[in-house]
This record gives C-alpha cells, structure tokens and sequence, in this order.
C-alpha cells in the first residue's frame, strides 16, 4: 500500500512538472491562439549564404561592407570612403579592401588598399595599395565580382573624377605569386556611362565544374563627330586573357533621339539645380517591348530631397543624399529611409524631353544580396500613353478640406499645409497605392521621431467625403493602427 501512494504521489510531481513546462514556455499558445493570416509582401532584401551562387545583376552583387572600421588605424590625414570585408582563401580571418583618400596628395587621387592577417607576425598588415580613376569621394562605389569566371573575383572602383566623367578601375588578385599582389585589368574613364555587361552563366559553371563567360565593358561617350547631343559612341572592351587586360573590341554609334538641341543644351548645362528640377514628377517604367508599367514607377523630389520608388506592391522611400551632374544627366546618392545599411547609386541619362534611362546600383553594406529591376527606360508620367489614367496615383493635387485635424491644403507643388488654432504645419505628400489601396503619406518639414512620416489609408464616405485611417506599411502588408479616423470634407477658399 505504501510503495501505491509513493508511486502516485512521484507520478502527481511528475505530471505538475510537465505542466508548469508546458505553461512556462508557451506552448500552451500554439494549441489555444487561432492562426493569423498572413498577407504575401514584397521582400526588398534577401539574405544568402555565404558561397550561395546566383545570377545576379549588376545592382546585386555581394558588398560586405559592414562598416567602414579597419582593421588597422589609417596613416594620418588618410580618409576612410568605402570598406569590403571578406573571408580570406583559407576561409579563416577577414581579408579588407580599404578605398580613402589623402589629404597630403594634391592631385585628389582614391585609392585602394589591401589589408591582411600575417602569419608570421601575428597582426594585420597593408600588404598592397594603388590608385583608381576616381577622384570625388561622394560617388565611390567598392563592390567584388567574379566578371573574368575563373571564381578569382575582381575588385571595382566606380566613381567620377573631377571632368564629370564616370571612372571603373578593375583589378585582380595575381596568382602567379610576383611581387604585385593586384593587377589593374581595366581603368576606363568616359563622359557617358560604364557598364559590366553580364550574361548567364552554366550550370557547371554555378557548381564550381567548369569556368564560366567573361563578361565584357561597355563604354557610351560623347559621339563628338554629330550635332545630336544625345548621339554616343558604344565601345566595347572584353578581356583578353594572352595579355590578362580588358581590350577594346569592338565601336559601334547609337543615335540618340531627334529632339530640339537648344532646349537640351539648357537641360544639360550642367548648372547646379536644372537638370533635378528637369526630373521634378512621376516616372513610369517602360518595358523593353515599349509598354508602360504602372505597377513600377520613380518620383524625385529635389525640393523634398527624396527618391520614391515603387514596384511590386511595395514603396521604398530614399533620402537624396548628393548629385553630380553629368554629361547626359545627373548621378545621385541616396540612402533609405528604414535601411540606414542600404544605399542606391542613380545613374540618370537623358533619352529624349519625356523620358529617362537609369543604371541603379545598390550598395547594401550588409552581407546580403538584393536583386533590383530598376535599370531600364522610364517616361514622364504626364507624356506617357497610359492603359489608365494618371489620377489612379495621384503625386500631387490642388484641394482644401476641413477636418479634426485643422484646414489641411494640398497644394499641386507636392506640398501641404495644416492650419489650426493660429499655427500652421508644412510638409510634403505623396498619394499611391499598395495591392489596390490607396494610401496618402504626409512627411512634416520639421522633423520629430514620433512624426517623420505619417501614413493614411485613404477612403470616400458616402457623402463625397474622405476618411483617414492611420496604417503602417511592413514587408506583409497594411497594418491598422485603430486610431480614429481623420475625415475630411471639401471647404471653400
């Protein structure tokens, strides 16, 4: 009788046991809570594993540039501009590609340097450093890249010198064992554009079984022999591998459209402010069948200093950082908003008075990798031939309402104004859509943490009214925030 109640009593401690773990770690939640439904989002950014092979464009590749810490102190007066860290051949210490530059060189040169573990010494060192093409810290850009495919990724440099010209300076890792640890494989320096003209690669490349395609340069300059400003001048380089350089291989010309030269003449002056002023609106994408896409589109606002940019349901908002102006447009520095991580290069070229070509290049400084589809040709909302009209996302409206919150005016500048009580707030606004609803963002001129930006799910009541809802937007979808709703009404001046 006794060993019944010892084993009772030891099976009752057992079981309470058990049940303060299930209650303590919540599981007790996954059999209790109903399953939230999850809307499917747009995911900007998608993180790979390291040695994850992937056909990526040029925007995608791989930057490591966790931050711009060194693994030494830089000589005095050396500049840090740009940092890629990566894993070594060993798989073991990180190896560190450092951009700066020197306030004692007067030729304003950038320059690169290699920083390694050395064994024998148990430090690191700077075993290897040279110049690049670029001289404007604002526009470096250092990202790697397997462009030859033998796996031996290249460093590049892009940037611009002090001529407006877009610079590329290439170099790769010698493994012949000489002195020079890099060779410069390429440095081009032109007044248009520089693009590595990737391809898809085998399978067997991808698998690490065979080498893969070089990838060649393609270089569009000033066509100086036509009256057409936009006429340019395509040179292709392709690497050479008896003499281990890029070579020139091939110089084709590429009309640009027949517009009137004096008014492009004045677009692409090069004056601080016109050209920004010129891309001021709404830019839809255009296919390369000539279709326009409204579910991707750009809007710059150099006023408000910001880059919108739109497309698969999802909104990415940059701060316009700089500007340079170039020979056929403008190169901008942007950094987004939410991602302080996340930076976009815009190469911006005019193809005609109604439509842009861009180059977007992402630097990521995470160890992530991001595909974007934002190079391409983009008409000017107002010009393009649209399925739809252009109100069904409206960047900017002329109205006056009356509401809880004050006299809100939507002024077709982009800009707004809320009156109450005597005092008056000013800011920016945009309205757009995400999956088919229509939202309205109000961005305040003063700036707070609580209020930088201020989103609202946008309705019409039955009496012609509007109602404001706030939201949050994440990579799900529209999040409802309950608060109460803001409702317009139409007022007179």
């Amino acid at each position: 009788m006794g060993k019944k109640i010892i084993g009772f009593s030891a099976g009752v401690t057992a079981t309470s046991l058990l049940l303060i773990i299930f209650l303590a770690t919540g599981l007790w939640n996954r059999f209790s809570s109903p399953k939230t439904e999850e809307h499917p989002g747009t995911i900007i950014i998608t993180p790979t594993e390291a040695g994850t092979s992937s056909n990526m464009v040029q925007s995608g590749h791989i930057t490591l540039n966790d931050s711009k810490n060194t693994k030494i102190p830089m000589e005095n007066g050396e500049t840090v501009i740009a940092v890629l860290n990566r894993e070594n051949k060993d798989l073991q210490a990180e190896d560190q590609f450092v951009v700066f530059s020197s306030a004692s060189d007067t030729s304003r040169e950038v320059y690169i340097t290699y920083i390694s573990y050395d064994e024998e010494s148990k430090r690191y060192k700077r075993l290897w450093n040279a110049p690049t093409a670029a001289t404007r810290n604002e526009t470096i850009s250092l990202f790697n890249q397997d462009i030859i495919g033998d796996r031996n990724d290249c460093i590049i440099v892009t940037g611009m010198n002090n001529r407006s010209e877009h610079t590329m300076t290439v170099f790769r890792r010698n493994l012949s064992g000489t002195a020079n640890m890099f060779n410069k494989i390429a440095e081009l320096q032109i007044d248009g554009s520089i693009v590595i003209q990737e391809t898809a690669r085998s399978l067997a490349y991808q698998q690490g079984i065979t080498r893969g395609q070089s990838f060649n340069i393609a270089a569009n300059g000033h066509d100086s022999t036509s009256n057409n400003i936009l006429d340019q001048i395509e040179t292709i380089y392709s690497f050479n591998p008896a003499s281990g350089q890029y070579e020139q291989s091939s110089v084709s010309r590429i009309p640009g459209s027949q517009v009137e030269q004096r008014q492009l003449r004045e677009i692409l002056s090069g004056v601080p402010g016109v050209f920004e002023k010129f891309i001021n609106d709404l830019w839809y994408y255009v296919s390369p069948q000539g279709t326009i896409d409204l579910k991707q589109y750009i809007y710059f606002d150099p006023i408000g200093r910001e880059i919108i940019f739109y497309g698969d349901y999802a909104q990415q908002v940059f701060n316009w950082q700089n500007s340079s102006s170039t020979r056929y447009g403008l190169y901008i520095r942007s950094q987004n908003i939410s991602i302080r991580t996340l930076y976009r290069f815009i190469d911006i070229e005019l193809e005609s008075l109604d439509s842009l070509r861009l180059r977007v290049i992402e630097d990521v400084q995470l160890k992530i990798a991001v595909n974007t589809t934002w190079d391409g040709s983009y008409r000017r909302a107002g010009a393009a031939s649209l399925k739809e009209p252009v109100s069904s996302i409206k960047p900017a409206i002329n109205a006056l309402y009356d509401s809880s919150i004050g006299r809100l005016q939507f002024f077709n500048t982009g800009e707004y104004t809320i009156t109450s009580a005597n005092t008056a707030r000013k800011g920016r606004y945009v309205f757009y859509k995400v999956d088919g609803q229509e939202l309205l963002e109000l961005r305040p001129f003063e700036k707070n943490e609580a209020e930088n930006r201020m989103v609202y799910k946008v309705e019409t009541t039955g009496n012609s009214a509007l109602s404001l809802s706030r939201i949050r937007l994440g990579t799900t979808g529209i999040y409802d925030l309950y608060d109460t709703a803001i409702i317009l009404t139409a007022a007179e001046n």
